[in-house]
């Protein structure tokens, strides 16, 4: 197989690159500056994103560096007293990070990218900028300036991670829709002592909304992050402005250094298609999201989980080209009425414009499902409605993500279920082990078999090497399914079908899937 061309190699560029890596497929990565992002930038990670850093072989690397953050809050401005509090501690039977953290993209970007150099050596190419490419029978041919004159790269696919001005949707023509706002956020990384001299007590992310002057501020590993609004025409403010801002929300303080920072527009605008034949935009080069509630980022990466693994499926040929279809259908409609819509109001309600009723939770667990994108329902099929918001632990759907939870193996050690998943469909038959179901063992590359019972499978059965001890029925109770269910769970965690069990139903789901 020629190598994937991965252009751009910001967050979703490298962690779609260690995607693929994860994947054993081929590729190559481009990045037009000498050196990584030095910009300060996104610096909340959420829960999702981690969950895939892990399944990429990187989590471990990344939250040595971060600050964990379980509580999200929200501040009265005139009194500075709390209001609210999304906790995430709500989730910790859901996922294995029941937490966000806080990191700055320019301290992330070295993180991913010495573990992408430790494992593809000299697949991170700097200092080569795109100019133009075209598309083959059987790939692509990008065109790349560099120090040393042009280079022609030949490829099987294009990702383009390559920004909001992505050159790759700009020679495609691909039109944008949406809106770029008048507004102007600031973002202003300082040095302040609020732990010791000035001690304050805020949470790691606070929420200060007031009509007329909001602020977030963050709690960075090294540093506090203060966000806030530019008038239109506002010149950004001095370093002695700053810190009269500042004072005004958080109180006297002794002393402020400033580090960094940038001013940004504020954009709700997406790509009108995601795919051109072998090309595909990802990140930013795909949809531009408010960056509220860290919803920019994130969203990248959530297509930095939808896509490698459907082009490993093609590239083993397990799947026909057509998978490939359901990264963009499945995926838009979260950028453009899901995370795109959420961030917008998030950005109103700061703003004293309007409320979040819409995309707020009537519970602190789907409060906290939603905002750390673990609430994700994607539309799967023609049946299944797609949804960003959870509004409580209700019985899953076709399309929700499967909780991360502790199952026995037939070893008789705890697994994660996700582990389980890595690299495979999942058929679980949740069913009493007692009666010695049918239960297939491997059959058809890339779908694994598991019968999953609070009765374990006798070693007399003939299951034990595909039987997983549900203790109590835990799993099976938050699923919320009738007994003798079929659950197949796709490589990206996601419910793809719950059906009664019938023999060869695996199989044939499967097959009309990936489309064998």
């Amino acid at each position: 197989m020629k190598p994937i061309i991965v252009v751009g190699a910001g967050p979703v560029g490298l962690t779609t690159a260690l995607g693929l890596d994860f994947y054993g497929l081929p590729f190559r990565l481009f990045e037009e500056d000498e050196t990584l992002s030095l910009d300060t930038k996104a610096g909340t990670i959420l829960t999702r994103t981690l969950e895939a850093f892990r399944r990429y072989g990187v989590a471990d690397d990344v939250l040595a560096k971060a600050l964990r953050v379980d509580e999200i809050g929200g501040l009265d401005r005139a009194t500075n007293t709390p209001t609210s509090s999304v906790r995430t501690e709500v989730l910790v039977d859901d996922t294995r990070y029941p937490f966000v953290i806080n990191l700055p993209q320019h301290h992330l970007e070295p993180v991913l990218r010495e573990r992408l150099e430790a494992r593809r050596p000299g697949a991170l190419h700097l200092k080569h900028r795109l100019t133009s490419f075209r598309q083959t029978a059987d790939g692509v041919i990008a065109t790349f300036d560099t120090p040393e004159g042009p280079r022609e790269v030949e490829g099987s696919y294009l990702l383009a991670c390559d920004g909001g001005r992505s050159t790759v949707r700009t020679q495609l023509d691909i039109p944008v829709e949406g809106v770029s706002h008048d507004v102007r956020y600031m973002l202003v990384d300082l040095k302040v002592d609020l732990d010791i001299a000035n001690p304050r007590d805020y949470p790691y992310l606070a929420y200060f909304s007031d009509p007329q002057e909001w602020m977030i501020l963050v709690r960075q590993p090294h540093c506090w992050r203060f966000l806030f609004p530019l008038p239109p025409d506002a010149e950004p403010p001095t370093n002695d402005a700053f810190g009269e801002k500042v004072r005004r929300f958080i109180g006297d303080v002794d002393k402020l250094e400033v580090i960094n920072t940038v001013v940004y527009r504020v954009h709700h605008r997406i790509a009108a298609e995601w795919r051109r034949d072998r090309v595909f935009l990802m990140g930013d080069a795909a949809h531009l999201i408010t960056p509220m509630w860290a919803l920019g980022l994130n969203t990248g990466i959530l297509d930095a989980i939808s896509l490698p693994w459907r082009l490993a499926w093609v590239a083993r040929g397990w799947a026909t080209d057509a998978l490939l279809d359901g990264y963009a259908r499945e995926q838009r409609p979260l950028a453009v009425n899901g995370s795109g819509e959420m961030a917008e109001q998030a950005r109103k309600y700061m703003s004293g414009e309007g409320d979040v009723s819409a995309v707020m939770s009537g519970s602190d667990w789907g409060l906290a499902a939603t905002r750390t994108l673990l609430g994700v329902r994607l539309g799967v099929d023609d049946s299944a409605q797609w949804s960003m918001v959870k509004m409580g632990k209700e019985p899953l759907q076709v399309g929700d993500r499967m909780p991360d939870v502790d199952l026995h193996g037939p070893d008789g050690r705890p697994h994660r279920l996700h582990d389980l998943v890595d690299d495979n469909f999942l058929a679980l038959y949740f069913t009493d082990a007692r009666r010695q179901p049918a239960v297939p063992k491997a059959s058809l590359p890339g779908l694994k078999h598991y019968i999953v019972s609070r009765w374990d499978a006798p070693l007399d059965s003939g299951l034990r090497d595909r039987a997983l001890l549900d203790v109590g029925g835990r799993l099976f109770k938050r699923i919320g399914c009738p007994p003798d269910t079929l659950v197949l769970v796709r490589p990206d965690d996601h419910i793809a079908a719950m059906m009664p069990i019938k023999q060869g139903l695996a199989e044939d789901l499967y097959r009309r899937i990936v489309g064998q």
